[in-house]
């Protein structure tokens, strides 16, 4: 039987899962949002890396046959991606019941009550298609957004579209039904959800084109065409080995929870550690000439120095506030009324910085509107916003000691490419032109690897003794 190692990163905005087997391989990956219910998103997250190692494990297990057949990976990449979306559709039901149970809760008035009630069904009918195009043809499954947010985006448009006088009591509807949908934890049917999807792709291969548009790729078209073709073979000769996979067993033979939310996860004391630990430990098996790492999640930052083995030496941390983390980010992409994944791509449109006094959340709001106000543009004021996260982040890398070696940025942050361009920026002008600065697509997974890794080894280590009391407290 084989064995696996879980370890989940509980933030304080995310909760990352990350199961590893015996070779430290990283076999799944889950993660959805915190919000308020931390046992939920923990169980969430886990059972979002355990489907996800059911499709690691289909690839691993099919290499030979995919090298001889490469549609095979095509179709397995489309696979997962509609079984994301029967799980998203489950999810999005839920909602939709949660919507109208709150609709008749808070409209009294009969006729008002009815009037709201066609209106939010006639917006979840408009969406709901585009949704399922998004999945089935534009992989956004494989985009790491939350189902929070891909319905929200499309809420908004569609509210928007209303008279004025409907925009606040359709959004309010909206921020009383979300929660409650969201930290539902579903118990999906593996092998239920994966047939359906089969059948989602036999629809769609059937409905392709049967010759290339000018604006798709040669080798796109190459494999969807074959695929088109020979769908009902590649499904039955792929049958035999999902079956399997469905009814593969996660035994997991050790855990480690870390995180923000660390001390209300439902794990044994002795399977708690610290994020710092983790982070470092994750970072450094990922990149093993790291010497410093630079976390920035949701709710603090942390500069951590590491030893050749991946173990802290020394590290500093912001214990006081979220200025200039991830909760401050969404703060001030709901400041702007625009979405957490838009902030990035605005600030890099930036011609100049312009300069921010002061990073912390209460006062960003007033600075903000003064600013504008003032006639700067969002593009400019976020530009220099951004900026100023990483020179608050350069001051606590000087403190731990400075950048050796190969540097490692971790965290959820780290998918921001405003945050990318000026750490890069001013790392370079500190500490040298030579210094190698490693980003990886797993970075926001960090934490839960490093985690996986402490329970695959039983360690248990303790923070530098100067720093744990404070490390303790936050």
């Amino acid at each position: 039987m084989n064995k696996y190692y879980l370890g989940v990163d509980l933030g304080s905005t995310t909760s990352k899962a990350v199961i590893i087997n015996e070779k430290d391989e990283i076999i799944g990956r889950g993660i959805t949002n915190t919000r308020a219910n931390y046992a939920v998103a923990a169980d969430i997250a886990r059972d979002e890396a355990v489907y996800n190692a059911r499709f690691s494990i289909l690839k691993k297990k099919l290499e030979d046959e995919i090298k001889l057949n490469p549609h095979y990976k095509k179709y397995i990449n489309d696979l997962e991606s509609v079984f994301q979306y029967e799980q998203f559709k489950v999810r999005l039901d839920k909602l939709g019941e949660e919507l109208l149970k709150t609709c008749k809760s808070f409209f009294k008035d009969e006729a008002t009550q009815e009037k709201m009630l066609t209106h939010l069904r006639n917006i979840r009918r408009a969406f709901k298609p585009i949704i399922k195009h998004d999945y089935l043809y534009n992989n956004l499954g494989a985009k790491n957004q939350f189902f929070r947010d891909i319905v929200s985006e499309k809420y908004n448009e569609e509210v928007n579209k209303l008279e004025l006088s409907l925009f606040e009591p359709l959004m309010t509807v909206w921020d009383k039904s979300i929660s409650p949908a969201e930290n539902q934890l579903i118990t999906f049917n593996f092998k239920e959800l994966i047939y359906k999807a089969m059948d989602e792709l036999k629809e769609k291969y059937k409905n392709l084109p049967d010759s290339a548009t000018d604006n798709t790729s040669i080798n796109f078209d190459a494999e969807m065409n074959l695929l088109k073709g020979n769908f009902d073979h590649v499904s039955e000769s792929l049958r035999t080995h999902i079956d399997e996979i469905a009814d593969i067993e996660f035994n997991i033979t050790n855990m480690t929870g870390t995180g923000y939310g660390r001390a209300l996860l439902p794990f044994p004391q002795d399977c708690i550690r610290s994020e710092i630990l983790c982070h470092a430990f994750g970072a450094h098996a990922v990149f093993p000439e790291t010497r410093t790492v630079l976390d920035i999640g949701g709710q603090d930052t942390k500069a951590i120095q590491v030893d050749k083995y991946g173990l802290v030496t020394s590290f500093q941390m912001n214990d006081r506030c979220a200025a200039g983390c991830g909760r401050y980010l969404g703060y001030i992409a709901d400041e702007m009324s625009i979405s957490l994944n838009e902030l990035g791509p605005m600030a890099m449109k930036s011609d100049k910085e312009v300069t921010i006094c002061s990073t912390c959340t209460v006062f960003a709001g007033a600075e903000l509107r003064e600013l504008t106000n003032l006639g700067e543009k969002k593009e400019d004021i976020l530009g220099g916003l951004h900026k100023a996260i990483i020179m608050r982040a350069m001051s606590l890398i000087a403190r731990s000691g400075g950048v050796f070696n190969e540097f490692t940025f971790t965290g959820g942050v780290a998918r921001n490419p405003a945050v990318i361009k000026y750490l890069i920026q001013l790392v370079k002008e500190n500490y040298g032109e030579k210094i190698k600065i490693n980003i990886h697509t797993d970075s926001i997974f960090m934490g839960a690897l490093g985690g996986a890794m402490f329970a695959r080894r039983n360690l248990n280590m303790e923070l530098p003794s100067t720093k744990k009391e404070a490390a303790e407290m936050n």
